[in-house]
């Protein structure tokens, strides 16, 4: 399972083996303990890549190969792609800007989506 998280100072992924079922239950568990609120909701969440990352044509082909591909690649111009995906948007409120997104794939395209977000922030954080 690959989970976003949408922050106040970006964003930050992770890979987890936990059921996201399981996590969502833990999440509401622990909001009600709080006397929080909780908005679970299925929805869609993407970023930004540039688009010169070596290993996009292999998340490509990846998202192709997959029957049920919950990802799609989209070009933003000539330096970005956008990674779109679907999943569940868990935060305090439903117009919340921060929160967590869950989603699952493969181990194959998980594994390529988190390696690019890494190239991608050393990219970002790297001087020209």
């Amino acid at each position: 399972m690959l989970k976003l998280n949408y922050t106040d100072v970006g964003l930050f992924m992770e890979r987890t083996m936990t059921n996201p079922e399981l996590l969502i239950a833990q999440r509401v568990l622990l909001a009600v303990r709080l006397g929080r609120s909780i908005h679970v909701e299925p929805s869609r969440a993407s970023f930004l890549l540039p688009s010169d990352l070596p290993a996009l044509e292999g998340l490509e082909i990846a998202l192709q190969q997959e029957c049920n591909s919950t990802a799609t690649v989209f070009p933003v111009d000539n330096d970005f792609v956008e990674v779109n995906f679907s999943g569940s948007w868990v935060a305090e409120s439903k117009d919340a800007h921060e929160g967590m997104f869950l989603t699952v794939m493969s181990d194959r395209t998980e594994f390529l989506i988190y390696k690019l977000w890494q190239m991608s922030e050393a990219h970002i954080s790297s001087p020209a």
